[in-house]
């Protein structure tokens, strides 16, 4: 339980991986509509994604060549649910996540076959 504990702190309390969490908030998102907003790699985006997933925070579901991800709904940690709930309270005001959200309207709009092209990022 301990180790539930710690996964889920560790996970939210990073602040890259908690502008993931707010972003998840509007719904699920493809890994390469991420990487866009926060102008990272794919593989810096799929650590910091992998993390939040290993905590119970997040799942993955891929479709075709593409991963989507959003805010885990099931209880597989029981800390997670909790933790998640409080993040969505929190950070509303934030200029960096309030850069995100605007970054993430331009991105929305974009397709995705534009938006996800292998090795390539939209720089906003």
């Amino acid at each position: 339980m301990l180790a539930d504990y710690e996964a889920v702190m560790k996970a939210a309390g990073d602040g890259t991986r908690a502008r993931i969490l707010k972003m998840l908030e509007i719904g699920e998102l493809c890994v390469c509509q991420i990487m866009a907003v926060l102008g990272m790699s794919s593989s810096t985006v799929s650590k910091h994604l992998a993390i939040l997933k290993m905590a119970g925070l997040v799942r993955d579901r891929k479709e075709g060549r593409w991963v989507y991800y959003s805010l885990e709904r099931r209880e597989r940690n029981p800390y997670a649910a909790s933790v998640g709930q409080m993040v969505q309270g929190w950070l509303d005001d934030d200029p960096d996540v309030i850069a995100d959200r605007e970054k993430l309207k331009v991105v929305l709009a974009t397709p995705l076959d534009k938006m996800c092209i292998q090795d390539r990022r939209v720089l906003l």
